[in-house]
């Protein structure tokens, strides 16, 4: 997506991607050792972050996307805007993280929620980052709309 035609201004970007970077610092990973942190903006403009919780048991894990939503969906969140995500080995910090893109089940969750055509998912860092919309992303997404075709 073209940074110009986002529905955030660079600065609000900035503050997002600031705000996975620091949501990544509370990421429990004993096993992998790759800390996600993500900040999930409301349409109200209230930010939710999240980070990934490993178990050992592996498939109790939990995405920072995900746990993200979850917080805002329980707090009663619905309307979400943008979502921030920024990951990397727990030795590489905050402004040196390259791209790290959602796993295809924080995309599912996403598409649950939010509106692929308009829904960003912003990955980088403050400094450098890109801009995707959900649809670009999950071009072929399955959602509560495939349930009601008849």
């Amino acid at each position: 997506m073209d940074k110009a035609k986002s529905v955030l201004t660079p600065e609000q970007a900035a503050e997002l991607l600031k705000g996975a970077m620091e949501a990544r610092d509370h990421a429990y990973t004993p096993y992998s050792h790759f800390h996600v942190g993500a900040a999930l903006l409301t349409k109200e403009g209230k930010v939710y972050q999240g980070c990934n919780i490993e178990n050992a048991a592996y498939s109790p894990s939990v995405c920072a996307e995900r746990t993200a939503f979850f917080k805002a969906v329980y707090e009663g969140e619905r309307n979400f805007k943008a979502i921030a995500i920024m990951g990397g080995p727990e030795t590489v910090k905050g402004p040196d993280c390259d791209i790290c893109a959602p796993c295809g089940i924080c995309r599912q969750v996403m598409m649950e929620f939010c509106d692929p055509g308009t829904f960003e998912i912003l990955l980088g860092t403050p400094e450098k980052y890109e801009i995707y919309t959900l649809k670009e992303i999950l071009p072929l997404g399955f959602g509560s709309a495939n349930l009601k075709k008849k």
